[in-house]
């Protein structure tokens, strides 16, 4: 899964990386703001990816109506990226899917509440944080919010997603010579993204996929040496 939404607006004290205040950084920017864009690809449980044809119908890519950049909070460093990217705001705004009719049909998926199915996240914090909060349209009549604290929300996270939640920017941790971003942690493993559409949730989420089969396959040798680290995000860790 990745997801696309404004960037950050409010900022912690960079000497200060404990998940609680990371947590509470998060939660006042996903309270402020709207998720632009969801990506998922799906594979099973060994990785590889459905087969229909030349078809790509194993990714799929939702562009939300809700945001609406020339009134809604956002950083505009982080629209400039996508829109040079060749996000269309303008377009989504017209043409986008509903939120609450996102999160109604996911709820209908089989894809949440199903410990049978596994998520994989690159740096996830913010994509299940918005994803929580979408979801969450559900259940309210009125603009959801986050949990108050961050053991709240892993407890939510779990309700939807499930036992197994894994985030590759906390197994890279483990893996000897890989660091930064999505990009170059794949360019580190010799995986060919010649096709790849930067800064597409869609996209991103396959990379990601790519990137996680790969460092399973050389670094986590077996299911145990996986297992220990699902339910860990990124930037919000209790170890």
């Amino acid at each position: 899964m990745d997801t696309k939404f404004p960037g950050i607006i409010f900022q912690s004290n960079p000497g200060l990386h404990q998940p609680q205040t990371n947590y509470a950084m998060m939660k006042a920017n996903v309270d402020h703001m709207h998720l632009i864009q969801v990506g998922l690809t799906l594979s099973d449980c060994h990785g590889n990816l459905p087969t229909f044809g030349t078809s790509n119908r194993f990714i799929w890519e939702f562009n939300f109506c809700e945001f609406d950049v020339t009134h809604h909070p956002h950083a505009p460093h982080s629209i400039a990226l996508l829109q040079r990217h060749g996000m269309d705001f303008h377009k989504n705004r017209n043409f986008g899917v509903s939120i609450v009719r996102f999160a109604e049909l996911m709820m209908l998926s089989g894809l949440l509440c199903n410990n049978h199915i596994q998520w994989t996240t690159f740096h996830g914090a913010y994509d299940f944080a918005y994803m929580v909060k979408v979801l969450s349209y559900r259940f309210l009549y009125t603009q959801p919010l986050l949990p108050p604290n961050l053991v709240d929300f892993l407890q939510v996270v779990k309700f939807f997603f499930g036992n197994t939640v894994y985030d590759v920017k906390h197994l890279i941790r483990f893996c000897p010579n890989l660091h930064g971003g999505l990009d170059r942690v794949s360019e580190s493993l010799g995986l060919d993204n010649s096709a790849r559409k930067s800064y597409h949730a869609g996209s991103d989420s396959l990379v990601t996929l790519y990137v996680f089969n790969e460092i399973k396959r050389l670094y986590f040798r077996t299911e145990n040496d996986l297992a220990k680290h699902k339910g860990v995000i990124y930037g919000l860790e209790f170890l």
